[in-house]
């Protein structure tokens, strides 16, 4: 009888820290939900959500949160996402044409398969991003920081250079291979 009771006591304390575990488990669950069904808008904090397949297009999002936040072939096109924190973000195989990044954070974010044609990324922070055969055709990457980005078979034909004045040539893959001056006119004499 005496070890019955033990038993018993050990069980229920076990019961009860399981209980609140699952409470509180449960409370913020609810809580990340509820951010992720927020309106689309300026400053919106959406971290950790899943919004694979979403039409956002032409949306202000500027100084958003994203972080960690899931945007697999999600539609963002002609959207402003100005001085958003999108580190670690999964932007895979999203269409984000004539979208403006400018200033964005997108430290870590996994842009694989991402269309960006006439993307501004102008002063955009994409360390270590992962831009494997992203299309960056005709896309503004002015100030861009591209330390340790995985460009491997990104499109970069026809945009403008980290450094403003540059524009890479048709066909530059991987890289940008600078288009060659025009030859000057023969003059006669």
């Amino acid at each position: 009888m005496t070890q019955t009771r033990p038993a018993r006591s050990s069980s229920r304390i076990r019961f009860a820290a399981f209980a609140g575990l699952v409470v509180a488990l449960l409370a913020t669950a609810g809580e990340v939900r509820a951010e992720c069904a927020d309106f689309a808008q300026a400053g919106v904090e959406w971290r950790r959500c899943m919004m694979d397949g979403a039409d956002l297009t032409n949306v202000d999002l500027t100084g958003a949160v994203l972080r960690d936040s899931s945007f697999k072939r999600a539609d963002l096109s002609g959207s402003v996402l100005r001085d958003v924190d999108a580190r670690r973000a999964k932007f895979v195989s999203a269409r984000m044409v004539d979208i403006v990044l400018d200033g964005a954070r997108l430290i870590r974010a996994d842009l694989t398969s991402a269309d960006l044609t006439g993307a501004s990324l102008r002063d955009a922070d994409l360390r270590d991003a992962k831009l494997y055969q992203t299309i960056l055709r005709n896309a503004d990457l002015t100030g861009a920081r591209l330390d340790g980005a995985d460009l491997l078979r990104a499109d970069l034909s026809g945009a403008r250079w980290v450094d403003g004045k540059s524009i890479c040539a048709q066909g530059s893959i991987g890289r940008c291979h600078m288009q060659k001056p025009p030859r000057a006119a023969a003059t006669e004499g």
